[in-house]
């Protein structure tokens, strides 16, 4: 047969296209997977030159699409194999039951109102007192790296911090 090019094959494609569903609907059990699978097809022919002789072009055209959903079965089976170990690497067990790691919608509620409550309090202090208690306790510096910032004691430093506990345990559940 003579070679066949690009657009004689698209031709072809376009004549069976409704074919082509059917044939990997029946296949794959999905039409919306045969739809994707064969436009595949399409991307693959009109964006590829074909310089080999094709002595059958329809045979050529299953025989691309099944090459193309057997591709796409092996992705979802690595994908499926690789999804299935890290949950298995990420779950939780007690007694034998799988436990869930994020918290129900009524512990994260309980932990936002005690966030809003600690940071209402936190604003209750005095501006000095604030930026010595965050300084210490969000940015990890100790009574000696805060006071060089703020150039102040260290003896104040530990004051404003005794200011700011004793506030947050009376104001704080």
């Amino acid at each position: 047969m003579e070679r066949q090019g690009r657009s004689t094959l698209v031709d072809l494609y376009f004549e069976r296209r409704a074919e082509l569903v059917r044939f990997f609907t029946l296949r794959l059990r999905s039409a919306a997977a045969a739809e994707d699978l064969v436009q595949d097809i399409y991307v693959r022919l009109a964006s590829a030159e074909v310089d080999a002789e094709v002595r059958n072009p329809v045979s050529y055209l299953y025989r691309l699409g099944s090459n193309l959903m057997l591709d796409r079965l092996r992705g979802e089976r690595r994908s499926a194999a690789r999804d299935a170990a890290w949950r298995q690497t990420h779950r939780t067990e007690l007694g034998g039951a799988e436990v869930a790691e994020e918290p129900d919608a009524v512990q994260a509620m309980a932990a936002r109102q005690r966030l809003a409550a600690v940071v209402t309090a936190i604003a209750a202090l005095s501006p000095q007192t604030q930026r010595v208690f965050r300084m210490h306790k969000f940015e990890g510096l100790s009574h000696s790296e805060v006071a060089a910032a703020l150039g102040i004691s260290r003896s104040a430093v530990e004051k404003h911090m005794i200011a700011a506990l004793r506030h947050l345990s009376e104001t704080l559940p």
